[in-house]
This record gives C-alpha cells, structure tokens and sequence, in this order.
C-alpha cells in the first residue's frame, strides 16, 4: 500500500465500536489481523480515542473477561479472535454469555480469500489455506443473536452500529462479525459519529390487562410467591422486587441466583430452594427466570395461577422448554414492577388476608435452610470456610462464584446485601471467574474482587492465561478455591438417578482431580501472585487473611483450601 495512509474499513470499524461505547477491546490476535493492528497504531500514534487493548493468551479468558466487565459496567464489550481456530478456543464462554444474557461484541478475522496478490492482503502464509472453512460463522450459531460475514467495506461502521445496538437491546447477549483482511484493507469515506441514531431498544412494560390481572392477583392471593433467578441485573429491579415484596407481604425465593436479587437481610427473602415452597402457593409470579423449579422435584398445585413474565418468556433458543402458566408477557422486569407498584398505589390487601400472609411468610422463614451460627472449624468444609471468608469480604466488594455445588454455603455465609456485589455465570460452563474477574476490575477498578471456585472450575478457568493478564494489565484479585478433589456435580448427578448402585456402592465415578498439584503455584509462574495452600481449620484465617493484604497492595492471590474429597478412587 503506497502513497499516504488511508482510512480503512479497519478505521471504520473501530470508530464504530468507540462511538457506540466499547472501552475494552478483549484481543488474542493473528494472521488475519494486520489492518486492525495497524489502525489501532495509528490511533495511537494521532492521540485519538480508541478502546484499550487487553492481550489474552487464551480466548476463553479474553470473553469471560468481557462477560465480567459487561456485568459490572453494564456496557458491551469487544473480543478481538482469529480465524476458525480462535473462534473455536472461545469454547463454553460463547455458552455463558448467550445465557447470561451479556451483550458482547465478538470480531474474528477470515482468512483472506485471494490467492495469487490480486488485492492488498492476499494469502502469504501457508496456513492460511487450512484456516479457510466452509461455515465459520456455524461454530457460533445457536449461540449468537446475530452474526455476519462483512461482504463490503463501505459499510463497516454502520456493522458496529448495529451490531451493537443488537448486542444490547433486550434480551441482551452476545454479536459476532467476521472479515477477511482484504476487505478491511480498503479505503472508505470518513463518516461522522451517528452513534445516537442507533440506540438500544426501550425496555417494555406490561399491557394493561396483564398489569390489572397481576394487581388483581397481589391483593387477592393468600399466599402469593415471587420467584426470581436474574431480576438483580439492575440496581432498580432490586429496588422494586423488595419494595412490592415487603409492602404485600410476599415471600421471594431465588432459583438458581446469577446475581443479588434481593438483599438477604430483606424481611421476605426465603433461604430455600424453590420446589420446596412452590407447592404451597396459591398464586405465583415468575419474574425473570429460566428454570424457576424443576417438575420432577416440585411445582405449583394446579389450583394456583402462574404469572410470567420475562424478556424472552418463550426461551426461543431451547428447543424443549416449558412453564405452564395462566398469564405471560413480554417485558422487561425492572419496568414490569415499577408499572406494578404505580397501579397499586394506595391498595392494600383486605387486613386479614395480610395477616395470613404474614403469618406463611414467617412460617417458610422458619422453614428455610437454617444458619449454624457455630461453625467452630472442627471440620474444615464450604460452610465452614464460606463463614471466615464472610469476615474479610466487605460489602462492597464484587463477589464472583464459581463453587457450583458450594454456591448454597457461599450465599448463606456471605450474605450480600449490595446490588452489584455477587454474580454467577448464568450458564453452565465451567471456568468463568478468572477471565470475568479481571473485566470487573477493569470495569470497577477501586472495588476489591473475590472470586470463588471449586477446583475443577479453577482448571478450566486457564489459569495460566488469567494470571498472566491480571499482571500485565493490573487488575489484581482473590482467587479461593473450595478445592473438594473432584466434580461434586458429577457425582451427585449419579447419586440422585441410582444411590445404590455400581458406582455408589465401589466409589467409582471418575471425577477424582486429586493429584498433589499445587494450583497456586501456577498464578505465582504465570503472574506473580501470592499463594496458599491451606490444609487445616487453623491454618485458614491468616491465608486468607494474607491473601487478602496482597490483594489490596495490587498482587492477585490464590487460596487453595483443602475440603474433605468428594471421592476416594484412585484410578
């Protein structure tokens, strides 16, 4: 390319991830990358504003870290992957965000389709003929809300735009363009910023007879419940859930929380799961919720009628799913409540009918998953270990867990009260907090991050990648892991379908991770942070403790707390 640098389709691209937001360009970078690299040079060199660049040895890491930061900043983010190969090693993180419902924003390049020179950016490698498949875009598919393949390069910006806006209208979830290097080698006109002409969709309300039906049901029922997985997203959905909770009377169990749905020292938080309680309803209000029970476990009486309402009450993207409920709406939960409250301005339930509700509300509460306030480390276990994290983890710090089967014990022990302080990954992939931990420092950069997971979560979190990132780029946390040897969800799954069979009766279930591996020492090698392995109740207050002063003097840390195994198999 002679003569004076133009303005490429690259230039474009980036002004419209800039324009629209993006603070943070996740990159793992390749052959496919050169007019990319050389646009954010330029960038650079012209002082302009451009998304800062964060170098992830691992893809994985690279989209969990926009996950978290999406999380915490409530902005998308941008992944930066190459080719079909780097596509393919975002592995199960593309699972999380599709179900998190996280706006993400994810680029990879094509290998360039012409062979003999004909335009700038031709083939010059061999490997760029094996990296050139038929279907890239099929890699992430049922995963994308939206994914296209740049056919020209005068529309680059506008791709951001809308992929964008797309990203994060609701539901929100994660965007994926692609582009040979040819294509964004090409000059194009400048355009000027008209990022406000692409916003992201309004939230929706309810429809009127929706809104009356629920009011109707609010004051009427005897012994209404809300159940709630991802309400907590936003601060106001918090707001909202416990100020129509506590002035009705209505118990509120969480199924599955991703995040803080409702402070846990609120009068009508129920600490239980919810088929427990579910049954015992008369009328029930799903609000934002994928799996608010399991059928095979519990569900509503056929006598009680079910409100649902959620962004995407019809979970398009799960082939077989089903809620059977009386009334369904389309809306966003936030705005749902506050159209509640306004309707229910100045109405209250007959006395006597509050009375009863106060009554049921305190007998689940009664009922609920209890506290053992003695935890006096005669045993060395998640709760044990959750109640001394509880003593160093303020309110505000972020908290992100990954313990899986420990979840319960994390939830009880720390009791967060703060919207914004405790995430899950919201789907089921494993290895979310380490990549996420570093996007909710860099989202929130004076907020102290703690993130929990077993030791099977903490292998797959490519912990070699997270620390050698969180050192470069300054992001230090704490790492705990509940490390019980083994994939306790595999187990249990096998205990619940035939509790006496083969494999209960041999402890034979092939989840054993034991190995005498000292997985601190791997962040140390990779990024230089402090590490414990702690192997008794006494040794664990100042590990976590030391672990905890690290942290605060910018060194991430790993803890790895020894709990009794989940099996003994030695082979």
């Amino acid at each position: 390319m002679n003569g004076p640098v133009p303005h490429t389709a690259a230039d474009a691209l980036i002004d419209g991830l800039t324009e629209m937001g993006v603070s943070h360009l996740f990159a793992n970078f390749g052959s496919d990358h050169p007019p990319i690299i050389e646009a954010l040079a330029r960038r650079a060199e012209q002082g302009r504003n451009t998304p800062r660049v964060i170098l992830c040895p691992h893809e994985s890491v690279g989209l969990a870290a926009a996950h978290g930061h999406a999380l915490v900043s409530g902005q998308a983010q941008a992944v930066v992957v190459h080719c079909d190969v780097g596509t393919q090693t975002l592995g199960g993180a593309v699972h999380n965000v599709a179900r998190a419902r996280v706006p993400v924003f994810v680029f990879a390049g094509e290998t360039s389709v012409t062979l003999d020179g004909e335009r700038f950016g031709a083939r010059n490698r061999p490997v760029q003929y094996i990296q050139d498949v038929r279907d890239q875009h099929a890699i992430v598919r049922p995963y994308v809300k939206w994914s296209y393949p740049m056919r020209v390069s005068a529309n680059a910006k506008q791709l951001a735009y809308r992929a964008l806006q797309l990203a994060s209208s609701a539901p929100p979830g994660p965007v994926y363009l692609s582009a040979p290097r040819e294509l964004l080698f090409e000059p194009v006109e400048p355009k000027a910023d008209e990022s406000e002409q692409w916003p992201e969709v309004e939230p929706a309300g309810l429809g009127g007879m929706m809104l009356e039906a629920l009011a109707g049901a609010v004051t009427g029922a005897r012994r209404p419940l809300i159940v709630t997985s991802y309400l907590g997203r936003t601060a106001r959905g918090v707001a909202r859930l416990g100020a129509l909770a506590e002035r009705f009377e209505i118990p509120v169990v969480e199924a599955s929380p991703a995040y803080l749905n409702l402070p846990w020292d609120h009068p009508c938080r129920l600490n239980a799961e919810p088929e427990r309680v579910v049954g015992k309803a008369d009328c029930v209000l799903v609000i934002d919720c994928d799996v608010p029970w399991v059928s095979s476990l519990g569900r509503p009486s056929s006598e009680a009628p079910v409100f649902h309402i959620d962004q995407d009450p019809l979970k398009r993207e799960l082939p077989v799913w089903h809620i059977p409920a009386a009334r369904v709406a389309r809306a966003d939960g936030a705005e749902a409540l506050e159209q509640l409250l306004e309707r229910l301005a100045g109405r209250l339930p007959d006395p006597a009918v509050l009375a009863g509700r106060r009554r049921w509300l305190g007998e689940l509460r009664e009922q609920s998953d209890p506290i053992d306030p003695s935890a006096d480390g005669s045993r060395l276990d998640a709760d044990f270990l959750s109640a001394r994290l509880a003593e160093i983890v303020d309110d505000e710090a972020i908290v992100l867990d990954e313990t899986i089967t420990s979840s319960p014990f994390v939830r009880r022990r720390l009791r967060r009260r703060r919207p914004g302080t405790y995430f899950q990954s919201g789907g089921s992939a494993l290895g979310w907090h380490g990549g996420a931990a570093i996007g909710a420092k860099l989202a929130d950069p004076d907020r102290t991050v703690v993130a929990l997971a077993g030791d099977g979560s903490y292998f797959f979190s490519v912990p070699s990648a997270v620390h050698w990132v969180a050192s470069r780029y300054a992001t230090p946390f704490l790492t705990v892991i509940y490390n019980n040897g083994g994939w306790n969800a595999t187990k249990q799954n096998v205990l619940k379908l035939d509790p006496e069979g083969a494999a209960a009766r041999a402890d034979r279930y092939w989840v054993n991770l034991q190995s005498g591996a000292d997985l601190p020492a791997i962040a140390t090698a990779a990024g230089g942070a402090f590490g414990r392995t702690v192997h008794g109740a006494e040794a664990l207050m100042p590990a976590l403790e030391e672990g905890m002063a690290a942290v605060k003097a910018g060194r991430s840390a790993v803890i790895d707390v020894r709990l009794p195994p989940v099996s003994s198999q030695v082979v």
